[in-house]
C-alpha cells in the first residue's frame, strides 16, 4: 500500500500552463488510448493542449481550472464553464463539467470525488441552478460515477474524435 500524502486541490492559471498541459494529456491518454487509434489520439492531445489553446482556455473568466496535487505531484484536473464558454448552450444557469480527468493509479481514491465536489461548489458559489457534462457512451466507469453524484441522462450529441465520430451521453443534476 503506498503511503499518500494529503491531496490538495488548487485553482490553476496561466502560470501552470505546463502542469494543466501535463496532466491533461496524460490522464486522456491513459483513459482513451486503448480504445482508440494512435493517429487520432496524437491528433486530439496536439489540438487540445496547445499552448494557444490551454493558454486562451485559461485566460477565460468563464472558464476554470483546478489541479488534484498530491504533494508536489499533479494527479488529476478539473475544468469546468459557464455561460459562453460552455461547449453547448444550457442557458446561463448551468455549469459545464467539460473535464474531470484523475491518473489511473489514483482511480478509487476519492480523487475525482474531491474534484467533482469543487465543481458543485463553484456552481453553487455561481448562483447556477445545474450541473450538466457530457461522456463518452463507451466510458461506463465514469456514467456510473456520475449516475452515484445524481446526475440523469437528458440527450446525445458527436463528438468528433480525429476522424472517428463517438457518441456522449449529456448527463444533468439539478442543484437544489
Amino acid at each position: 500500500m503506498m503511503n499518500m500524502e494529503p491531496i490538495t486541490i488548487r485553482k490553476a492559471g496561466l502560470e501552470e500552463l505546463a502542469t494543466v498541459q501535463q496532466i491533461g494529456r496524460e490522464t486522456f491518454s491513459e483513459t482513451f488510448a486503448e480504445a482508440n487509434t494512435e493517429a487520432n489520439l496524437h491528433k486530439y492531445l496536439k489540438e487540445n493542449f496547445s499552448d494557444v489553446k490551454i493558454s486562451a482556455e485559461l485566460a477565460n473568466p468563464k472558464s476554470l481550472f483546478f489541479v488534484a496535487w498530491e504533494g508536489q505531484k499533479p494527479i488529476g484536473y478539473l475544468k469546468v464553464n459557464m455561460e459562453q464558454a460552455q461547449t453547448e448552450a444550457q442557458g446561463e444557469t448551468g455549469l459545464e463539467i467539460e473535464r474531470i480527468y484523475v491518473k489511473n493509479a489514483y482511480h478509487g481514491k476519492k480523487v475525482g470525488q474531491l474534484l467533482y465536489e469543487q465543481a458543485i461548489t463553484i456552481a453553487r458559489q455561481e448562483s447556477k441552478t445545474h450541473v450538466w457534462l457530457g461522456v463518452w457512451e463507451e466510458n461506463h466507469k465514469a456514467i456510473r460515477f456520475y449516475e452515484k453524484n445524481g446526475f440523469v441522462a437528458f440527450d446525445k450529441h458527436i463528438f468528433k474524435f480525429g476522424d472517428d465520430e463517438q457518441t456522449d451521453v449529456m448527463m444533468k443534476k439539478t442543484l437544489a
